[in-house]
């Protein structure tokens, strides 16, 4: 029979290239799976992590398989990027991609009469052929989900696969109320002394549908009467199984969970479950935690989902790559639907072995996730026209799109479009439903672009189902103040922003998907703004998951069914001014505020209740009420609000912005720019411009001023952005530069002759 023997403990691991070890390294140090090297410095701020390649390494004794022919699987669920598996000496197996699972047998590679030696390259490094290399997050190194060793008889499911399960479940509902299970399994080096017994089991435990195949042909459909629904609110899983008998004994055997349902999406209707109306409004989920990085235990990956619940979400999108088995089977039990995707992001590589990982990404990605039931679609790419487009780029998705119905056609495939992408792009219409990533309120125009912009695509591509793939803004909870505004970090803005999008989507449920960007604060070495270096901070829970923001609860509010009531702004603790706004976050109808024990007032509104009060000398204790539902905090009136309360940034940009239009002397800005030949201008890409220091520096000053990001050859997101026009960022900034101010910056750029 099969044997899984954990082998997470007891490993020694090295910091560097120290090259294949021929026996037990004494002096590397000490450590446990999972784990990554780049746990701290893949988020502390520092401006870099590390990069290369590490070795681990650990003894194990050869499992014993009772059955003739035993052989022995090494399985590693994830190994960033790449890595290199030895036994004894030997190469096992290399693989490329750092979120799917892979597997060796290592049986002949293995001693039978003592101790092995498994060693384990991994390497984290920039390796062109391999996605993602080029992308807004931390790229971490490790084995960061562990390592088994897999005992099977010669004869068993298969194991080799893409590191596939060795069954395939499609539940399908019938009109009558059951459901028709399509099984197939795959059994390596089978014949007619061995048959497969399929056993369909409900939630407990109840065998419900049963039956035989021979192992040459194992397709079998099995029929269970009055199959309950997998449903967001009640996501009923059934346990199929497969047994591998040879006469009166059982020689391996798999299982999987499934769940039986209906999806759809119409542009009008939006997302159809089960056939009923159900827009999907939900979060995007990063994989990292402060000072554990991606390496997290099953709990951990629990304790996620189980937030994200409580927010009230019913859909997660899984960015950017392929996420634990572990999260995945939370969202199965805890009735997510999710978005799942290869990490094909940001620049496109015409090199063709480039392309031949995203092929084999996306069979992993499928072939591991095939009997997921809360899985409804796979996604192709995510801001793929950073780089910009080509031919070649629209056929490899082509490809990639035919792939996925080759091998799933019970899903749906979709893509997550850059803001720029244009409304005639060649990109629309490859994938079943779309999505876009705006920032509109962040990183260009307000936030009220948001609607109408979705309206008008919605208009003129009435067969497009259109979705919200990312939206978000910064809200670090140091920052605070009476007016707050974009770009300022404040927790009260990210607030505001939110509930005007929360509201936006309640208005629209055409759109088929929304998706925050994102639940948790999350690591990217290579960002510095906000005063918070080396992440991202458009979480609606901080990094550590032990603070959840303002924000957190207006989606709290829209989405619940629980009752739910929330103060607002308790970290924003000392107030100045003769009266300070209170807000209150709640799905009941009516709250009540009370100040030092005083009713101060009583409003009715719908999610957001805002009221305006005057403060006390000293310490206030503000306290709302709904409904049997309380939530305090306690305020202090002071002279002046702490200086830590503004990001120092927020007034050097605006002096900055001053000084830029001072230099610009007396330009006519508002006359039609020129582009002169031989000279550099808006219309060249960054990288071109950085061949020219004085050019450079011009632009690096506008890139600052304009999206409070810092950019240099080499470091940072420069892969990301070195393909980007100034034109194009200018689009981007939109509102958040002055009038005049991209006019200036091409007016001084003409000045200049090119390298």
């Amino acid at each position: 029979m099969r044997n899984r023997i954990n082998l997470n403990q007891d490993w020694r691991f090295i910091r560097e290239d120290a090259g294949l070890p021929a026996k037990l390294p004494k002096d590397w140090q000490r450590i446990d799976l999972p784990h990554t090297w780049n746990a701290v410095d893949g988020h502390d701020g520092n401006g870099s992590y590390a990069r290369g390649k590490c070795w681990y390494a650990r003894s194990f004794c050869t499992p014993h398989q009772p059955l003739e022919g035993g052989r022995v699987y090494v399985e590693i669920p994830a190994a960033g990027q790449q890595a290199a598996v030895y036994v004894n000496g030997r190469e096992a197996v290399y693989h490329e991609g750092g979120y799917s699972a892979f597997r060796a047998d290592i049986t002949d590679l293995c001693r039978n009469d003592g101790d092995n030696l498994l060693a384990i390259a991994c390497s984290n490094e920039n390796k062109s052929s391999v996605y993602p290399h080029s992308a807004d997050f931390t790229f971490y190194g490790g084995l960061y989900r562990g390592v088994s060793l897999i005992s099977v008889p010669a004869v068993h499911f298969e194991l080799d696969y893409y590191g596939g399960p060795g069954i395939q479940v499609t539940p399908k509902p019938c009109e009558d109320g059951g459901a028709e299970f399509e099984l197939e399994s795959w059994v390596v080096n089978g014949d007619d002394n061995f048959t497969v017994m399929y056993s369909v089991r409900d939630i407990h435990g109840k065998e419900v549908a049963g039956g035989v195949r021979p192992v040459d042909d194992t397709k079998l459909t099995l029929y269970v009467p009055d199959a309950h629904r997998w449903e967001i609110n009640s996501p009923y899983l059934y346990t199929v199984t497969a047994i591998l008998q040879r006469r009166n004994e059982d020689w391996d055997e798999v299982s999987a969970r499934v769940g039986v349902r209906s999806f759809s999406c119409d542009p009008d209707k939006g997302f159809i479950l089960n056939g009923k109306e159900t827009p999907l409004r939900g979060v995007s989920r990063h994989q990292d935690r402060l000072y554990k990085g991606n390496a997290l235990t099953k709990e951990e990956h629990y304790e996620d989902a189980r937030m994200i619940k409580a927010l009230g979400a019913n859909t997660i999108r899984l960015a950017h790559y392929q996420h634990s088995q572990d999260f995945y089977d939370a969202c199965d039990e805890m009735g997510f639907v999710v978005w799942a995707e290869i990490p094909f992001i940001s620049v496109f590589n015409p090199d063709p072995d480039a392309h031949q990982n995203c092929i084999s990404q996306m069979k992993e990605l499928i072939i591991q996730n095939y009997n997921h039931p809360s899985i409804c679609f796979w996604g192709i790419s995510n801001e793929i026209l950073i780089g910009g487009i080509s031919d070649q780029l629209v056929e490899n998705h082509k490809e990639l799109n035919a792939l996925c119905k080759e091998l799933d056609h019970t899903r749906l495939t979709t893509i997550a479009h850059v803001t720029m992408t244009p409304e005639d792009s060649p990109l629309h219409g490859i994938t079943d439903v779309e999505s876009y990533n705006h920032y509109f309120g962040w990183y260009g125009g307000r936030m009220e672009d948001n609607g109408p912009w979705m309206d008008h695509f919605h208009e003129t591509h009435p067969d497009i189902c259109l979705g919200l793939s990312e939206y978000g803004c910064e809200g670090i909870i140091t920052y605070h103040g009476p007016n707050p505004a974009c770009k300022d970090y404040s927790e009260e803005y990210q607030a505001l922003y939110h509930e005007h999008m929360a509201k936006m989507l309640e208005e629209r449920p055409w759109i088929w998907s929304s998706h925050v960007w994102n639940m948790f604060d999350f690591g990217c070495a290579a960002r510095d703004e906000g005063g918070v270096a080396g992440r991202n901070n458009k979480g609606l829970v901080t990094m550590d998951r032990k603070t959840k923001k303002d924000s957190f609860y207006i989606y709290q509010a829209y989405w619940s069914k629980t009752p739910m009531l929330h103060l607002c702004g308790r970290r924003y603790a000392q107030r100045a001014g003769e009266t300070t706004e209170i807000r209150v976050y709640s799905n009941q109808p009516s709250v009540a505020l009370y100040l030092n024990g005083k009713l101060a007032d009583e409003k009715s509104s719908d999610k957001v209740f805002v009221f305006r009060v005057a403060l006390e000398e000293g310490q206030n204790i503000v306290t709302a009420v709904s409904r049997g539902l309380k939530d305090s905090i306690t305020l202090e009136k002071v002279e002046k609000e702490p200086d830590i309360y503004v990001l120092p940034e927020v007034n050097e940009r605006a002096e900055g912005v001053a000084n830029w239009f001072k230099l610009a002397g007396d330009l006519d800005l508002k006359a039609p720019m020129e582009f002169p030949e031989g000279k550099y201008s808006i219309r060249d890409t960054l990288e071109e411009i950085s061949k020219c220091p004085e050019a450079f520096a011009i632009v690096a000053e506008a890139v600052k001023l304009a999206m409070n990001m810092k950019i240099n050859p080499g470091q940072g997101m420069w892969d990301m952005m070195k393909s980007m026009n100034l034109e194009k960022i200018g689009e981007m900034a939109g509102s958040m530069v002055p009038e005049g101010f991209v006019e200036s910056l091409n007016a001084k750029l003409i000045k200049i002759e090119k390298v």
